[in-house]
């Protein structure tokens, strides 16, 4: 995909993996969209980066979504790449369950309806440019679970499945259809200080954006490249240990 002269809609762009990713599409000379539910986020980015044009939006609500799309279409008509990256993640326990479901239905529609609704509203606009390209941000873990964010990893397999079917029926149309798949990350996904083992986000986005330049359709770093091609064996394993791990350092979980 074209990396330059583009105009880009990110989610979940005030911070994280959609931040990183909307700085470096700024600075490759394309005009770039955020959007998130904190304002005061927005605006600092906007601080960072003048020229940033930034939308309150919170995306687990469905008003909210088709708001987004129409400011998009009538304020920046020429949009033509989608980045589908904001997401929650939250910690599980299906032994003891004390939330109401609306706490756990909160992580479906940000992850998983939200986005496929927002490809949905998008893809009619992206088929009318000249090249148009959806880039959805998953996970390693929508292919090998963590069990310890049960819902999280089932929302991102399901992005992962989403996506290859929208690749495949798009084949024949002028719209790219991109996948990042990250591991894990030094960001605030999921509460603060949680991930800081992770690979430095600039890092990961510096990788991730070089695989843009280079036309891959699917992108992972730091082992997620391989996971994406996993066997089934490989992915039982590495499920089964992971657990292991996170047990053995959470025990009280």
């Amino acid at each position: 995909m074209k990396t330059s002269g583009k105009t880009v809609l990110i989610t979940g762009g005030g911070s994280g993996i959609g931040l990183a990713l909307a700085e470096r599409f700024y600075k490759a000379g394309n005009k770039v969209i955020i959007c998130g539910r904190r304002k005061d986020r927005l605006q600092e980015a906007k601080e960072r980066f003048p020229n940033l044009y930034t939308v309150v939006c919170d995306l687990t609500n469905e008003a909210d979504r088709q708001s987004l799309f129409n400011i998009v279409v009538n304020e920046f008509p020429d949009m033509d790449v989608l980045v589908n990256n904001a997401g929650i993640q939250q910690r599980v326990n299906l032994h003891s369950l004390s939330a109401d479901w609306s706490y756990y239905h909160q992580e479906i529609v940000a992850n998983l309806e939200a986005p496929i609704h927002l490809t949905m509203l998008f893809l009619p606009h992206l088929m009318n440019k000249q090249e148009g390209t959806v880039i959805n941000v998953s996970s390693n873990l929508g292919v090998t679970p963590a069990a310890w964010v049960p819902i999280y990893s089932a929302t991102k397999a399901a992005m992962h499945s989403f996506t290859m079917s929208l690749r495949l029926q798009l084949a024949d149309t002028n719209v790219n259809i991109v996948e990042v798949m990250p591991t894990a990350i030094n960001t605030d996904l999921g509460g603060v200080g949680l991930h800081t083992f992770g690979v430095p986000v600039d890092e990961f986005a510096d990788a991730v954006f070089a695989g843009f330049e280079n036309g891959y359709m699917e992108i992972g770093y730091a082992g997620s490249e391989k996971t994406i091609r996993a066997s089934r064996d490989e992915i039982d394993e590495g499920a089964k240990r992971m657990w292991q791990n996170f047990i053995k350092n959470n025990p009280k979980f």
